[in-house]
């Protein structure tokens, strides 16, 4: 589908896919041109009878691969720039099998999971409260579900007062308001050589600038932080860390390293962004940075990764003095968390079904990890609980062409340019819960006979 515009009938399920899709291989075909702008997203909705959240998902997944430019107040763009892929790593064709998709970090779908879901909406049918589906009060929302919140909290080894935590849906939304609170455009936030994909689009939006910093096997570097923001001269103002495994490089960053980053954060006069999407979800973990220096960390976490894909609900804990700011900025751009998840979130959490499922989950996470160390050996980087491990590739390797080759064998991964902020060197990420184990299993063997090969021979005999 390379023709523009598109039509209702070139969208299929799931719809935001299909128009990314459909938006890229336009790109491709020339039929888009570089600078081109793409309609807004309530028109684009409108024309293709589709909801604006599918346009705007759809819109993300192409910033994402660096196919357009998303500018605030002007609209989406097609980029300028050379175009090194245009398919979208999850793309399969309708006539060909589906991918073994390594592409998307989800949790792993436990029919415990369906289980959970059935029996909850079944429980909270009966007892629903009014203010589920009819109060469109955030403050109240807030208050209603904050004992659930700092149950789940502690879980992750925080204690904190219902007044610093803000529900949100999700940690996007958290992550977005977190930025906003601290940083203004122009202004500079520390991250790792490598960070999570979705945080590029927000400080696009935002129009902050990124500046990886220096790390070693143990993370970022406390010294390199504070040299780069002395250097900065005041525009760098916030340290964005994922210490908790959620990080590309998969990695659990130990108490000595993250109380060293605590002080070097108050030494530089930085705020710290704490993203912590695992939750609970690794057991044996150290304390969050929060609990080092919780006088200058926004601490977010939220129930999707580790619990259920959609159980799409978010909590973040902000310092005293910020708690007015995030609670302005997130009623900008949320207005409030979707009570009804909530209510099933906290039916979780009194049932058990919220631990069971944890342990379930870390469990088949244990198998799965040591499943892609044995067959892929000490190259591919993770811990036993993890939802994805980072496979670092030859220096020789083309990271981009060894997608590209995976792809063609059935099986789907993320570059690791993708989440490169500095200088990471060739690698991919491989997510292990998005599909059933013995699909892991021949797509582990795949990866591993073509991380053998020659990138040269891997290219020209696929």
């Amino acid at each position: 589908m390379s023709h523009w515009p598109l039509t209702p009938e070139d969208i299929t399920r799931p719809a935001y896919r299909s128009l990314a899709q459909g938006i890229a291989s336009a790109i491709q075909a020339g039929t888009l041109q570089p600078g081109d702008r793409l309609p807004p997203h309530r028109d684009m909705a409108w024309r293709l009878e589709i909801s604006v959240q599918t346009v705007s998902r759809a819109y993300e997944e192409l910033i994402r691969a660096d196919l357009v430019t998303g500018e605030v107040g002007r609209g989406t763009f097609v980029n300028r720039g050379p175009r090194e892929t245009l398919k979208m790593p999850w793309h399969h064709g309708a006539t060909e099998r589906p991918p073994m998709d390594l592409s998307l970090m989800t949790p792993v779908c436990l029919p415990q999971i369906a289980e959970a879901w059935a029996d909850s909406l079944h429980r909270v049918a009966g007892r629903l409260p009014e203010g589920a589906f009819h109060d469109s009060r955030p403050g109240r929302a807030s208050s209603h579900y904050g004992e659930m919140a700092q149950a789940w909290l502690k879980r992750c080894g925080l204690t904190v007062p219902r007044e610093r935590i803000l529900v949100t849906n999700g940690v996007t939304p958290a992550m977005f308001v977190a930025l906003a609170a601290v940083a203004s455009p122009g202004d500079v936030i520390a991250t790792e050589s490598a960070t999570c994909h979705s945080l590029r689009p927000v400080v696009q939006h935002l129009h902050i600038r990124m500046q990886g910093i220096a790390g070693d096997e143990r993370g970022m570097l406390p010294e390199a932080l504070i040299e780069a923001a002395q250097a900065a001269s005041g525009q760098m103002k916030a340290v964005f860390l994922l210490p908790s495994g959620a990080g590309p490089f998969a990695r659990v960053i130990d108490r000595e390293r993250r109380a060293a980053l605590a002080r070097a954060a108050e030494i530089a006069g930085l705020v710290i962004l704490e993203s912590d999407p695992l939750g609970p979800l690794v057991s044996r973990r150290p304390p969050p940075i929060a609990s080092f220096a919780p006088d200058r960390t926004l601490y977010f976490t939220g129930l999707t990764k580790c619990l259920a894909p959609g159980l799409r609900l978010g909590f973040l804990v902000t310092p005293d003095y910020l708690t007015d700011c995030a609670a302005s900025r997130h009623l900008s751009v949320s207005w409030m968390a979707t009570p009804l998840i909530a209510e099933i979130a906290s039916d979780w959490m009194e049932n058990g079904s919220a631990d069971r499922l944890l342990e379930a989950q870390r469990a088949e996470l244990v198998l799965r990890n040591r499943l892609a160390q044995n067959l892929l050996g000490v190259r591919c980087l993770g811990g036993d609980q993890g939802l994805h491990r980072w496979l670092a590739l030859a220096d020789t390797q083309d990271e981009r062409a060894f997608r590209q080759t995976a792809l063609e064998h059935g099986v789907a991964v993320s570059a690791g340019a993708g989440f490169a902020v500095s200088e990471t060197g060739p690698a991919v990420r491989l997510c292990l819960g998005g599909v059933g184990l013995r699909d892991l299993k021949l797509a582990l063997n795949t990866l591993a006979s073509l991380a053998s090969v020659p990138a040269q021979q891997a290219v020209e005999n696929p």
